[in-house]
């Protein structure tokens, strides 16, 4: 409601109808921002000169009554009868106070409704003929209703305006005529003058309530929205100012039992911390300007706590300290050589790395990643190099991280906002060069929330390192002094921008020999150690150990080796314990199997290859090289080939390839030119729940089949790889070391590999070199003799036709 509006007292009751006298002509002061209802009483303030001539006319007159209109635009300074509202108000003039600057106060009350006719009179001020609009007068039981709807939502805003005088709730409840409470409902509403015209306007009283109520329950809920926003305020407000009191006390308290040294000192300590700690030139910015930030801050409050934090997080970062590298050669050398047996290619990386920080003290780190399958050693190859070197280790695991930022943290407008695994990990190393493993770097997934590998793209690249950016601390941080080391099982799944700013090095899986020393010389006295059991009460022998090797693990590393050990040494302990104290030696198959049970792995190739159409294959895995077997066999049909054990694409059609090469050469291997025509070939490779795909199955598969349609077995002691063409050459395959230690674990004897191959067997160990024989082919009839118990002969008419060629002239 509007103050303006407001009456100041109760006014006196309107007259009656019949008191009311005035002509058909009235004087017309235009008001302006307002409407006069029927029964308010309201001052108004007149200042233009035709509205002063008009108040100084009838200001002599007794009790007289004049015309109210409001002006449709107030800007209008002589308004004609079209700026005029149509129906306005005969008003009476209570009173009227001249001012010294010549202008009037009035204090007018409305009478009744009027319409304006039309003007007679223009100078010196308006006057109009008007016409009395009667109100019918309601009764009904709706109107009533309405009324008391009205007269409630009135009283409900009277209470949110403490402004209003006491009595203007009484006056709400001596008006019973709902008309008479509409005006002064409208009277007193804070709104336009469009919409109270239009209240005036309304003669119809029931229309009229509706109208103003509308108008009415909109202020109620704006009044209680404020009233809402208000309580919330002071609330806020007052809870701020409790705890501030409250700490005071706190200080104040603590201050009297010398209990205190205040935050101020805390602070001081904070900027002694930051001038000590020789920061670089931004970052000393940064802890500078966020230092003053918190100077200026409410201890309690949740912003000063985020800043505080992360001054902390600067602080406790290394800027400059660094460990001395080992520049001794032979010792890192013999620190290699005490932890890994074996690992030449690594441990030559690492002394050459050595090497060039001697020459060149400034030289930044290496990226390595050490690919291997799993239990060879990679992770703790990690902790040797950081011992060897004389530098602290930290590691992190990145299998299933998906999070990009779980490698360059989070935001700090995000609560509990922290940096990521790389900054996490030089804070807690301490100095500026470990030795930073990441685990698992073929591992990491990616989703909506980004991709961590992306991410890594910065951290190990030599050239962009330096100035590693972390989302939590927003200034650049120097890496390009740590080294990197990555460990994977495979390639692959690692992208190639990744992998290129990567130095690869390959551990393949150990030797029959090489898990003898390491099971005595690390395994077996670890082992010993950490079950409480001293050297002179167990001996296991080095026969034991290869029965152990041979018969009871079946891998790549050496994990399942030391499992295995630790089975033997536990049951050994239960013997301890129970008070048998004597000295026991662990030699034979029959000790071994006390502890373990029956042996697990027995070799199957003889066993298999003992009836024609199976031949033995090797294959590369993540986990290592394998030995797989193909069988091949023929029944009753229409000439189709049926595939199993969950082949590849590249296999299927490696397979197609081996079957047309032996259906174009049937009568040179003395095969039935129709071995097809009334029959089925079905390759099978076995352990079908595992997928299988790759080329180098295609001289496998080709030896197989010709086994099968000559009837000729594959010789027990042979296994082979080899993609192969149509036109009968053998091509070169991948993964060779893994696979001929395979084989060489398979106890194979010979191994057929192409001759393209030759050169990569260097990287087989020697004594593997020495005790397998390698047979390099170039076409698939050097695989058949190689493989074969006898060579097939060719079919008579196949020597005819050889013959007839060799017998025809020449051009």
């Amino acid at each position: 409601m509007s103050d303006k509006k407001s009456p100041s007292s109760v006014p006196p009751p309107p007259p009656a109808e019949d008191e009311i006298k005035f002509g058909d002509e009235l004087a017309i002061l235009p008001i302006r921002n307002a409407v006069l209802f029927p029964g308010a009483v309201a001052p108004f303030d007149v200042g233009r000169a035709k509205s002063v001539a008009l108040v100084e006319e009838v200001h002599a007159q007794t009790n007289p009554v004049i015309a109210i209109f409001a002006q449709r635009d107030p800007a209008t300074d002589d308004p004609s009868a079209d700026d005029l509202y149509p129906v306005g108000c005969a008003a009476r003039v209570l009173k009227a106070l001249k001012h010294s600057s010549g202008n009037y106060s009035l204090i007018l009350q409305g009478l009744t409704r009027i319409r304006l006719d039309s003007l007679t009179q223009t100078s010196p001020y308006l006057r109009a003929r008007v016409a009395r609009v009667e109100t019918p007068s309601v009764e009904d039981v709706e109107a009533e209703a309405l009324a008391m709807s009205l007269r409630d939502v009135a009283k409900q805003v009277i209470q949110l305006m403490p402004e209003l005088p006491r009595e203007a709730g009484s006056l709400i409840d001596s008006i019973q005529a709902p008309g008479a409470l509409a005006d002064l409902v409208a009277a007193n509403l804070d709104a336009p003058v469009e919409e109270k015209a239009q209240l005036i306007e309304t003669i119809e009283v029931k229309e009229r309530i509706r109208k103003v109520l509308r108008l009415l329950t909109r202020q109620l809920e704006i009044l209680k929205m404020r009233e809402r926003i208000n309580s919330q305020i002071k609330e806020e407000m007052g809870k701020n100012q409790r705890e501030y009191v409250l700490r005071q006390q706190l200080k104040a308290i603590k201050e009297e039992l010398g209990e205190d040294d205040g935050d101020q000192g805390d602070l001081d300590g904070i900027e002694e911390r930051i001038a000590k700690a020789d920061l670089p030139a931004e970052a000393d910015n940064v802890a500078r300007k966020q230092l003053k930030r918190l100077r200026s801050m409410q201890v309690g409050s949740a912003e000063y706590t985020v800043v505080r934090t992360y001054l902390d997080w600067i602080l406790d970062l290394p800027w400059h300290n660094a460990t001395d590298d080992n520049m001794e050669i032979a010792e890192v050398r013999k620190v290699l050589d005490e932890d890994h047996y074996g690992l030449d290619k690594v441990k030559k990386r690492i002394v050459e790395y050595l090497a060039v920080r001697k020459l060149k003290r400034d030289k930044k780190g290496p990226i390595l990643c050490l690919i291997g399958p799993p239990g060879v050693g990679k992770t703790s190859l990690g902790k040797s190099i950081a011992r060897a070197l004389g530098r602290k280790f930290v590691r992190i695991s990145l299998g299933g991280v998906h999070d990009e930022a779980a490698i360059r943290g989070h935001r700090r407008t995000y609560v509990g906002a922290l940096p990521g695994q790389i900054i996490q990990g030089m804070k807690k190393s301490g100095t500026i060069n470990p030795v930073f493993m990441m685990d698992e770097v073929d591992k990491i997934g990616h989703d909506f929330r980004g991709d961590p590998s992306a991410a890594l793209l910065e951290v190990l690249d030599p050239e962009q390192n330096n100035t590693f950016a972390d989302h939590y601390l927003e200034i650049p941080y120097d890496l390009s002094n740590v080294m990197f080391v990555a460990t994977a099982n495979i390639a692959d799944p690692i992208p190639p921008p990744l992998r290129d700013r990567m130095e690869i090095l390959e551990i393949p899986g150990y030797t029959r020999r090489e898990k003898l020393a390491i099971a005595q010389q690390h395994l077996i006295p670890k082992q010993l150690e950490e079950h409480g059991i001293k050297p002179t009460q167990l001996e296991i022998t080095e026969e034991a150990v290869e029965e152990l090797i041979e018969h009871y693990t079946r891998e790549a590393g050496v994990r399942s080796l030391e499992r295995t050990v630790a089975s033997v040494i536990r049951g050994v302990a239960v013997k301890v314990a129970e008070g048998d104290v004597s000295e026991r030696v662990v030699k034979t198959e029959d000790d071994l199997r006390e502890f373990l049970g029956p042996i697990k792995y027995t070799s199957e190739v003889a066993e298999r290859t003992e009836e024609t159409g199976v031949a033995t294959g090797l294959a590369w895995t993540s986990v290592g090289g394998e030995i797989l077997f193909i069988e091949v066999t023929r029944m009753f049909g229409s000439g189709k080939m049926q595939l199993t054990g969950q082949l590849g694409e590249v296999m299927k059609e490696s397979a197609h390839a081996a079957l047309s090469y032996v259906r174009t050469n049937a009568e040179k291997y003395g095969i039935a030119k129709d071995f097809l025509e009334k029959s089925d070939v079905h390759v099978h490779i076995p352990a079908g729940a595992m997928p299988k795909d790759g080329p180098s199955a295609g001289i496998t598969m080709f030896t197989a089949i010709v086994s099968l349609l000559t009837g000729i077995r594959v010789r027990h002691d042979v296994a082979m790889t080899g993609e192969i063409s149509l036109r009968g050459r053998v091509l070169p395959i991948g993964g060779l070391k893994e696979k001929t230690l395979a084989a060489h674990r398979a106890g194979v004897k010979r191994v057929i590999l192409p001759e393209r191959n030759k050169a990569d067997l260097e990287e087989v160990p020697k004594e593997i070199r020495d005790e397998l024989e390698f047979v390099f082919v170039h076409k698939l009839d050097e695989v058949l003799e190689a493989a074969l118990e006898t060579v097939p002969q060719p079919s008579q008419a196949f020597m005819d036709q050889m013959a007839s060629k060799e017998a025809s002239p020449t051009n």
